[in-house]
């Protein structure tokens, strides 16, 4: 059953970390290399955004789960468990806040604006909204990017405590 558990919490962390990986340096970047900043590239980024937060909480959640059967069964209090668990909330927070005030209020924004945020002046000041929030969405996804690596990495080093070599 421990290896089952450790397999789930694995499995989530490698979808969820691995799809803001994927969505950060591959589909980002080549969907605005391909399209440019126009309504079609607003709608993908953005739909591909929240599905990305969709799936990250849910990862998150069944993180939580497999976890604390983990610490139960193992009948221990780990501090490596208890960072993961720590990180992990801290990463369904982060897609959260993005799902839920960040993008509904860069949508706003682009409505304002009629649509094309790169078709008002920079001055504009949904344009200005529009960016601020945009930089605080990535770096909020990238904090929670960073809080997947310490996952996983705090989970590489479950296997070598266990096995006594940090004893």
């Amino acid at each position: 059953m421990n290896q089952i558990l450790r397999t789930v919490r694995l499995l989530t962390m490698v979808v969820w970390v691995g799809g803001l990986v994927f969505f950060a340096f591959v589909e980002a970047p080549t969907a605005f290399h391909v399209m440019g900043t126009n309504r079609q590239f607003a709608l993908l980024i953005g739909q591909s955004l929240s599905k990305l937060n969709e799936v990250g909480q849910l990862c998150g959640f069944v993180f939580l789960l497999a976890t604390v059967a983990t610490r139960y069964r193992q009948g221990c209090r780990s501090s490596l468990l208890t960072a993961q668990m720590l990180l992990v909330l801290l990463m369904i927070l982060a897609t959260v806040q993005v799902q839920a005030s960040i993008i509904p209020a860069m949508e706003s924004d682009r409505i304002a604006a009629g649509g094309d945020i790169d078709a008002v002046p920079k001055d504009n000041p949904a344009r200005m909204d529009f960016d601020r929030l945009h930089a605080r969405s990535e770096k909020v996804e990238g904090a929670a990017l960073l809080f997947g690596l310490g996952i996983v990495v705090l989970m590489g080093f479950e296997e070598s405590i266990s096995m006594g070599d940090f004893a």
